[in-house]
């Protein structure tokens, strides 16, 4: 394992550690002073240790000595964490306390002791020393350079369409200087895209330079380099001023076009302390900068002549045309019998051109013989460790993972917990990074908006990619690149960050194994684990909780076929912080639920329970609730969404965030459901509420609780049954004013006034409303809305859309709006949309009139609408996508 990842975990636990040991010694306000000098003296050592391993971080070449130094230094941070987590075990069982106090000092001095040790060694070892890193020396290196010589067109396959892109906007005359950042994950091809557009263009500029970036080159080098490249000779004095050689660089480019190139930028700060020295003359001059952090890309854009181009991955048949050239030389052709190992290769590849070349030339040195070739597909991830054919791929995508500052390491390494393909919901990793306690809360900040934080800088870094993006632009589902997640299973491995069973007997586990993730059928745990953390089962047939769980902080076993709650786990995991059991057939909650006092997340989503039990009041730690499941048998009926009974008095759980979904009448025995619905007033943390079966003279209790609630960005309200109204204007004079996500399901005596005050309000979705008066009027104004749905919401029969209305609005959908015979669209009107569906509105014969007008509009859905398959043909030329749904049967319409 590569030196540098092993500090850097090291580093990332020491760091974590600390944060954790100050908490406790916070927290913990009577321990008996003895305890409290020891925790103060082992923070002493730990800081020492930090501070080593910081500055390690910046060196390279280490010895195998300094390898096994940081690796016993990441040795005593998890046995600093047993001790801190078995003390609050016993915490928890508050009578044992007592007896607990002695052993925690004796385990704290005898970790002590091992640090001091630990020091002790390194001292008495003057050679566990490293060099420090030098520009031009990244790990990379070759990779990166290679492309700037090597003339093979293979280097190029797929790229001609941003090649011709890039070109076109270098070369185009706006008057004025103009930079483009190229960005992309690391061996994406980058380089090779820029170098291709730098050689066609070069020759329309005065000046030309390219210079290959690093982390070490400071602002001073690169204007340094720059200098020089004009053949300028820099005197002593100059030689170490910033400004001086600003200002000469400035008065050398006055004179020319030029076009720049800088290769690999990694420091933002670098970038802006160089714009300064590159003056707008005017003359159509250009810098290009690749990099992998589209973080500084994104920071440096403050105006319309700095653009950002995403380099994507290779399509499927690019990918498979490269791979082939690349492994077949002489004719580009794959045998049969090599097909079928051959894409699945590819599918590892995933587009990647640094995979597909590194993988084809290994493979082209080796016999066409199929058991070789899934061999090698079989053994990926030791192929590429640090000693594996492979490990220039290590190589270059390692660099990301450390250049992540301390506390995004131990994030990014999660990942490697879920198995491949496997799209994780954006929501429930941030939750599960805060209940491993990764993730601080800021000043002003919830621990969830910092950990949202925490997921956009790693996607910025593209080191974890968006899968699917949300009608507000922000990831529902995220992932890693397969290779990527090979890199990750194998440190995470190495640094038992993680243990993963895909198959067979788990030979990998030992008493030191702090998470788990089961990928395989019928596991069961035949040996003691007694330091596992985390626990992750995915859709395994049978699992087995036992004593090993006792330090458990997260036990995630959704979609196992569990048909009863696992007694066990509010008998042992008593540090219980994350429980997630949805899509299980469990069907009820004990009491004992209340045991789990260090709860934050309960997910009991797509479960058969519909009743939690009082106990749960006692989780005072408590942030998400969630409770409840889809009818999707057949057409979505009006009460698709089952939630639960809560005790009335929920409001004694001040700390949520999430609550989903609550029932508001349960035949309103004593009144109890009406006590309910008045005691959310108390939970003014929520920042998403959901209430089904909401009766009429509940409507008002409902609206006066909702305003006690300022950070609410989320609201789901349903009536009791399409016969029953919502009352809810009582809500005037007090709206949630962050509300982004609005859904209201029943009859509306008239439209909410109060809506239209939402000026966040980016999504609202009416169903069954039956309004006669339009909506649309209300809505129109709202800047930021994306998404409108109005279902069986509105009994006129027309609806306008006016010139200048709804600016943001980017989907469009219509259902069951009976009476509707004419949708009037005015040039102007709906600038973004992009999507429209419309289904089942029988009168409406023709589509909306002045579609065309729409610029930006991609697709076009039908639900049984009475439109023939000719004048939707007509409709082609304007619109690339057009889905026509009758019946249940798809007719497809595209542009040619």
């Amino acid at each position: 394992m590569d030196a540098e990842i092993v500090g850097g975990i090291a580093g990332s636990a020491v760091s974590y550690l600390l944060v954790k040991l100050e908490a406790f010694a916070t927290r913990e306000l009577n321990l008996k002073e003895n305890i409290n000098r020891a925790l103060h003296d082992l923070g002493i050592e730990l800081r020492s240790i930090e501070a080593l391993l910081r500055d390690a971080a910046s060196k390279k070449n280490p010895d195998h000595q300094f390898t096994f130094w940081i690796q016993e230094v990441r040795d005593q941070a998890y046995a600093i964490e047993d001790v801190l987590d078995q003390f609050k075990l016993h915490e928890v069982k508050a009578w044992r306390r007592i007896k607990m106090r002695h052993p925690i000092n004796n385990s704290i001095k005898d970790i002590e002791g091992s640090l001091k040790r630990i020091q002790q060694t390194r001292e008495r070892y003057p050679t566990i020393t490293f060099t420090r890193t030098s520009s031009g020396c990244n790990t990379d290196h070759y990779v990166r350079v290679a492309p700037l010589f090597n003339r093979n067109l293979d280097t190029v396959v797929g790229i001609e369409e941003p090649t011709a892109k890039l070109v076109s906007w270098a070369l185009e005359e706006k008057q004025r200087l103009e930079v483009m950042f190229v960005v992309g994950m690391a061996g994406l091809g980058k380089t090779t895209l820029v170098h291709s557009v730098y050689n066609r263009v070069k020759e329309h500029f005065d000046f030309h330079v390219w210079i290959t970036a690093s982390k070490s080159k400071t602002t001073l080098d690169f204007l340094t380099l720059l200098v020089e490249k004009f053949g300028c000779p820099i005197t002593q004095r100059a030689a170490a001023n910033v400004v001086a050689l600003t200002q000469k660089l400035r008065q050398l480019l006055l004179i020319q076009r030029y076009v720049i190139v800088l290769d690999d930028l990694w420091v933002k700060e670098v970038w802006g302390d160089l714009r300064l020295a590159f003056p707008d003359d005017g003359k159509n001059s250009r810098i290009i900068i690749t990099t992998r952090r589209g973080d500084i890309a994104n920071s440096c854009r403050d105006g319309d002549s700095i653009d950002i181009h995403k380099l994507q991955p290779l399509s499927t048949e690019w990918a498979a045309h490269l791979f082939h050239q690349k492994v077949f030389s002489r004719n580009g052709t794959c045998p049969a019998d090599l097909e079928e190992v051959s894409e699945s290769i590819l599918q590892k590849c995933d587009g990647l051109p640094l995979g597909i070349i590194e993988i084809g030339r290994l493979l082209s040195i080796r016999p066409l013989k199929k058991n070789q070739w899934k061999t090698l597909h079989d053994s990926l991830e030791y192929e590429l460790r640090s000693s594996g054919d492979l490990s220039n791929i290590m190589k270059v995508l390692s660099t990301s993972y450390k250049d992540l500052p301390y506390h995004l390491k131990y994030c990014f390494l999660y990942m490697s917990i879920f198995p491949e393909n496997n799209p994780v919901k954006r929501r429930r990793l941030v939750r599960l990074w805060i209940a491993e306690g990764f993730v601080l809360e800021g000043t002003g900040k919830t621990v969830e908006e910092v950990g949202e934080k925490y997921l956009k800088e790693l996607i910025d870094r593209n080191l974890i990619k968006a899968n699917e993006l949300d009608f507000d632009g922000l990831p529902k589902t995220v992932g890693v690149h397969s290779l990527m997640l090979k890199m990750i299973l194998s440190i995470a491995h190495e640094e038992n960050f993680c243990t993963v069973c895909t198959g067979g007997a788990p030979r990998n586990l030992t008493r030191n194994t702090r998470r788990l993730s089961i990928q395989k059928q019928d596991f069961e745990v035949s040996q003691p684990i007694p330091r596992v953390r985390s626990f992750f089962s995915f859709g395994i047939a049978k699992i087995k909780i036992d004593s090993n769980f006792k330090l458990l902080k997260v036990l995630d076993i959704q979609g196992t076929p569990l048909e009863e709650f696992p007694s066990a786990i509010t008998k042992l995991l008593l540090l219980l912080r994350y429980l997630s059991l949805r899509k299980t057939n469990i069907k009820s909650i004990p009491s004992s639920l209340g045991h789990l006092s260090q709860l934050e997340t309960l997910d009991l989503k797509q479960t058969l329970v519909t009743k939690v039990p009082k106990a749960v009041l006692q989780l005072e730690k408590l942030r998400h609730l969630l409770v409840y499941r889809y009818n999707m048998e057949g057409i979505p009926p009006f009460d698709i969404v089952q939630g639960f009974m809560a005790a009335k008095e929920i409001s004694a759980l001040k700390n949520l965030q999430t609550l989903s979904f609550v029932k508001a009448s349960v035949q309103r025995r004593l009144s109890r459901q009406l006590r309910m619905i008045q005691g959310l007033e108390n939970l003014t943390q929520l920042r998403k509420l959901g209430v089904v079966e909401l009766a009429k003279e509940d409507g008002t209790s409902l609206c006066h609780s909702i305003g006690k609630m300022p950070n609410l960005h989320s609201l789901s309200v349903a009536s009791q049954s399409m016969d029953v109204p919502l009352e809810l204007d009582a809500m005037t004079n007090n709206p949630p004013a962050l509300l982004q996500r609005l859904y209201l399901k029943g009859p509306l005596q008239k439209f909410p006034s109060w809506i239209s005050s939402l000026h966040d309000l980016m999504r609202i979705r009416l169903k069954w409303s039956s309004l006669a008066e339009n909506p649309i009027p209300a809505l129109q104004n709202l800047r930021h809305l994306v998404e409108l749905q109005l279902l069986d919401a509105y009994t006129g029969t027309q609806l306008e859309f006016k010139s200048g209305k709804f600016p943001q609005l980017t989907i469009l959908d219509l259902q069951q709006l009976e009476q509707l015979s004419s949708i009037v669209m005015e040039e102007g009107s709906l600038p973004c949309l992009q999507k429209l569906i419309i289904g089942q509105c029988s009168k409406l014969v023709d589509v909306p009139r002045d579609i065309d007008n729409l610029i930006h509009f991609q697709m076009l859905v039908l639900y049984d609408m009475p439109q023939n398959a000719d004048q939707l043909r007509r409709l082609v030329h304007h619109i690339p996508c057009i889905h026509s749904y009758k019946q249940g049967q798809l007719e497809v319409f595209e542009e040619d």
